[in-house]
């Protein structure tokens, strides 16, 4: 690998990681702010992001902008689910993945608005099996995605939930979907893939993870939604 390489490597990691923190100071922004209101439409809420996000951060989405907000029951952002107005006790899930393409990431928060346990305990047990995934990764260098959607599926049982799609992460730069058209088992962290996570593509550069955790609970319905880097952070 030449010196340039190495550059161009170092800089796409620098950029990811830009994306990342853009997202978090965002989202921070948000919650700080109180942008979700039990009585907003996500529309409303939609529109005060986009702003938000060009206003203070600089940024706009992309020409075919995705929603960035869908409250429970409608809560699979982007999907053609019917226009509605938070409620007091809803899960709101904040998905900044337009804002961020050109980063080649994603960023997702759940937020439980009011005191309900339930949904409060979901949002919990989300945050406490994204952190166990990522320690599972970091303590397994050869750990492969189909080793470590096994552990996350295990990490959910265990907290008595269960994951609302067929994988817990894919690769930077690739579509969310592991049913899309022309997807390939070895992107995705999923049952499918033997490979190790930690490897060289065939383009030549060290391979980034995108962490993609839809938290279930099966009993009462809600979902929650955790999107974050892997490997870089």
């Amino acid at each position: 690998m030449t010196t340039l390489d190495r550059m161009d490597v170092g800089l796409r990691a620098l950029h990811l990681l830009e994306g990342q923190r853009m997202a978090q100071r965002l989202f921070a922004h948000v919650i700080a702010t109180q942008v979700i209101k039990p009585g907003r439409s996500e529309e409303e809420v939609d529109n005060r992001i986009a702003l938000i996000a060009r206003e203070v951060f600089g940024v706009r989405a992309g020409r075919v902008r995705r929603r960035f907000v869908r409250s429970w029951p409608s809560a699979v952002v982007g999907g053609r689910c019917p226009e509605r107005v938070i409620g007091a006790q809803d899960l709101v899930v904040l998905d900044f993945e337009s804002l961020l393409a050109p980063y080649e990431t994603g960023f997702a928060r759940t937020v439980a608005l009011g005191d309900g346990p339930v949904r409060r305990g979901l949002v919990h047990d989300l945050a406490a099996v994204a952190s166990g995934a990522r320690e599972a990764f970091r303590a397994d260098e050869s750990i492969t995605g189909r080793e470590l959607y096994a552990k996350v599926r295990g990490l959910a049982a265990r907290a008595g939930r269960s994951l609302g799609v067929r994988h817990c992460g894919r690769l930077t730069g690739t579509a969310a979907a592991a049913h899309a058209e022309g997807a390939r088992p070895e992107v995705f962290i999923g049952p499918d893939n033997d490979r190790p996570l930690r490897r060289t593509l065939e383009e030549g550069v060290r391979a980034h993870w995108i962490l993609q955790i839809h938290l279930l609970d099966e009993h009462r319905g809600p979902v929650a939604v955790q999107t974050e880097l892997l490997d870089l952070v």
